[in-house]
């Protein structure tokens, strides 16, 4: 006889709601997240580009701003996003995680 041990642990923490969506990125101000692990340096210019051509007014602040989101800075810096992303005044994210 073998005691059956669900893998995946006790769920801790109530999950909440998502963030209601834009109606439209114009005029708004668009973050880059990055875990500095993958092509990010290379993607998120192509993404602001294309962005830049439907929305005349959109903004950006770089991945730099907000430091890597994985490895030994992780911690404090996901603690500290929330002041960062208001005090760059982001309205939307676009994170970048490569494996």
């Amino acid at each position: 006889m073998y005691e059956v041990v669900w893998p995946r642990g006790k769920k801790v923490v109530e999950r909440g709601g998502f963030a209601r969506r834009l109606d439209s990125l114009e005029g708004k101000t668009v973050g880059f997240l990055w875990d500095w692990i993958f092509r990010g340096d290379e993607i998120f210019p192509v993404i602001q580009k294309e962005l830049a051509k439907r929305y005349s007014r959109i903004n950006f602040v770089g991945y730099d701003k907000f430091g890597t989101v994985h490895g030994v800075e992780e911690r404090d810096n996901i603690i500290a996003l929330p002041d960062k992303l208001k005090d760059n005044r982001v309205q939307a994210v676009i994170t970048g995680i490569g494996c």
